[in-house]
Formats: structure tokens, sequence, C-alpha cells
């Protein structure tokens, strides 16, 4: 008598579809939550990795404008001078050329920036424009210290229904997770530190560029010179 094997009935096979369903999504739901935990456990240490001060940075800011006043070039230099001398380069890397200016789009705002520090939790630039601008600061996930070298800046919150103003000397401090309407008058300049998770504010950076001005030859500047500086405080160990 010839034998005959018998195949998986269609109950069988739908059974063992949805065994493999599920244990795709536990496997994707593990992971996913994994991730989760470590970002949050992540987030309860980064301060370790922080070396900049915003105390420490609006003083340097008032001593750049006392030594340099309405003059943001000698603020610049005076500013990058006394990091170079306070830093090792072992502990952190500070890009000294201040020539590397490029054009930065975000939130509907329009200005230039130097990029004197970047790494994943940390970035310090000069961002500002001779011409005035105005937008929104974005949402973030790192608290950040806008100090006004020269000119000034308005901002509003909704339901204040009154701005805040910021002179020179001042800092304006916008706390992760927070947004504002923002406006720079003309001639406005000032040195802005963030401190929290630097490679997720990056997008907002990039939004306009890619959505408006299409500027690609500045999206390349600043990939390149934000990558260049995070590799480089990575390879001495700074996060």
């Amino acid at each position: 008598m010839a034998s005959s094997k018998k195949g998986s009935s269609p109950q069988e096979k739908k059974n063992e579809t949805t065994q493999n369903w599920l244990t795709t999504w536990a496997t994707r739901l593990a992971v996913l939550l994994l991730f989760v935990a470590t970002c949050g456990w992540l987030d309860t240490i980064k301060d370790r990795w922080y070396v900049l001060d915003p105390t420490s940075l609006h003083e340097l800011s008032k001593a750049a404008i006392a030594a340099h006043p309405e003059n943001p070039t000698g603020m610049i230099e005076h500013i990058v001078t006394n990091l170079t001398a306070t830093y090792p380069s072992t502990q952190i890397q500070i890009n000294t050329n201040s020539s590397e200016w490029v054009f930065n789009n975000a939130g509907g705002a329009m200005g230039a920036m130097y990029i004197i520090h970047a790494s994943i939790t940390e970035y310090l630039i000069i961002f500002g424009t001779p011409l005035g601008t105005e937008g929104h600061t974005g949402l973030h996930t790192a608290d950040d210290y806008f100090n006004i070298l020269v000119g000034e800046q308005w901002a509003f919150r909704p339901g204040s229904l009154e701005m805040e103003r910021y002179p020179a000397g001042s800092v304006h401090y916008l706390p992760r997770g927070t947004a504002k309407q923002y406006k720079m008058h003309e001639g406005c300049f000032a040195l802005e530190y963030a401190r929290g998770w630097i490679p997720l504010m990056l997008p907002f950076g990039f939004a306009d560029t890619l959505t408006s001005t299409l500027d690609l030859v500045t999206l390349y500047h600043t990939v390149r010179v934000t990558a260049r500086e995070m590799i480089k405080n990575l390879l001495i160990g700074k996060i």
C-alpha cells in the first residue's frame, strides 16, 4: 500500500502565521522597551559628560562685552582665546577657525553661525545677523542658554501677552521641552550654549533647508563641520 503524506490543515497554517506575527511583534516591542529604558538611563547620567558651564559662559560673555564694546569680532576672539586657554585639548575640542561661518535657517528665522564646539551632549556657537530675523525657537531635547553679545532679542510664550526683552549682557534661558517665538533685532549676535542630546536637535536645524531654501551647499558645510567636530571630540572621549 502506498503511504500518503498529509499536509498542514488551513487552521494549522493560520495558527502558525498568527504565532509568527505575535513573535515578531513581541521581539520588536522588547527591542523598543530596551531602547527606551537605555535612553532613560543615559538621560540620568548625561551631566557627567558636560565640560562647559552656563554660569562661566555668561561671565565670559560679559567680560567679552566689556573688553570689546559693540565689536562682535573682538568679542568672538576674546571668547575663543579664553576657552582654548581654560580647557586643554585633551578634555574638549574647540574650533578656533572663526572664519567658518555658515548660514542657518531654522524655525523660519535666518542668520549665520560659527560652530565653536560640537559634541553629543554640548554645543557652543555664535549666532546672529546684521539684518535682524524672527522665528520659532524649536522644541528641543537640550537646555539652551542664549547669551546676548550685541543688540537685543525679544521673546514670547503663548499666554504671556507680554514680550520678554534680552539686551546685551543678559542670557535667555530656554529649558528643554519648551518653545517660544523670538526676534533678533538688527545687528544682534549671541553666544548660544546647549546641553543635552544634541543630535536630536539637528533635524530642526536642517528642516528649513530641505523644505524651503534647498541650499544644499550650506547644508553640506553645516553637516561637514558639525560631524568633524563631534568626531574630534569622540576621539578624545568627549561624549
